[in-house]
């Protein structure tokens, strides 16, 4: 079985390390972004998200558009979305399928 990914929206000064529990950490974008520049970050996301799988997951930071983006590009592709979210020190997984 491939090692689950952990698809982190932006990487920041934030530790990311607990998220390491949950598989291999991969960053979709880092340091400043153009928030209006969406076509932009569509294609990145979905260029490094290409061979993602159902059982991974999407850990949202950073601005909300890339979230938004981040998180339909996932949706779209698996029919589901896996969320890490981070709460007192650790991450949560939430679960959602879209039928």
């Amino acid at each position: 079985m491939a090692t689950k990914k952990v698809f982190i929206v932006n990487k920041s000064s934030h530790d990311f390390k607990p998220a390491e529990a949950f598989g291999e950490v991969i960053y979709l974008s880092e340091g400043s972004i153009n928030r209006y520049a969406t076509n932009s970050m569509v294609r990145q996301f979905s260029d490094i998200m290409k061979d993602s799988e159902g059982s991974d997951y999407i850990v949202p930071c950073s601005l909300n558009v890339m979230n938004s983006i981040a998180c339909a590009i996932f949706a779209h592709k698996h029919g589901r979305l896996n969320l890490l979210l981070f709460k007192d020190g650790l991450y949560l997984e939430r679960n959602h399928i879209f039928i």
